[in-house]
């Protein structure tokens, strides 16, 4: 079997995973989509596994236990680090509310090729925004185990490797910049 290094020299990247995570309507998929069209522009080979289309396929029998939560994570990671193997750029979407379902996608990824990216915006940002009018349903009770209302979030702590992007405070290109400068500096890096 051919390895990384061979499917990296093929597209001529390295490949890395940026792992995106923060609250529903902080704008992780919105950074995502504007991150992979970017990195397209400049002939980067990428792929974005997203909260949505997961959930819809490959893990449909999942709930938002903690459990369900932890094989959801599992999963996604198990996927990610294929495509990493295979020498694509990975960029996953994903809510992601705790510090230990984080370590765990890290440990699946792997170190050395996981960037963990939290899109900060306030839970009380969010349900203004409400893109899927999610937060108006938990608040009616209408969703069970919300995360930020009935289930925990926790930010990165301070010290943690952790790239920052606030949705508050910078537009979603200056973000999807951001995502690309440091793109760039891993693959100086090399």
């Amino acid at each position: 079997m051919l390895g990384r290094p061979d499917k990296e020299a093929l597209l001529k990247q390295r490949s890395v995973v940026f792992w995106l995570y923060g609250y529903s309507g902080s704008g992780k998929s919105t950074i995502a989509n504007a991150f992979e069209r970017a990195l397209h522009e400049k002939g980067f080979l990428t792929q974005i596994l997203d909260g949505d289309n997961i959930r819809s396929g490959l893990n449909n029998n999942l709930g938002f236990s903690d459990e369900d939560r932890a094989e959801n994570i599992r999963r996604i990671a198990e996927v990610a680090k294929l495509y990493l193997n295979s020498g694509i750029v990975t960029i996953t979407s994903f809510i992601c509310p705790t510090r230990e379902l984080r370590q765990l996608a890290r440990s699946v990824v792997g170190e050395a090729d996981f960037v963990e990216v939290y899109v900060k915006a306030s839970y009380e940002t969010c349900a203004q925004r409400d893109p899927k009018g999610l937060y108006a349903k938990a608040k009616e009770g209408k969703i069970a185990n919300f995360t930020g209302k009935d289930s925990a979030f926790e930010e990165p702590e301070a010290g943690d490797d952790v790239l920052i992007l606030d949705t508050e405070a910078n537009s979603i290109q200056q973000s999807a910049s951001t995502l690309v400068q440091c793109l760039k500096r891993r693959q100086k890096a090399d």
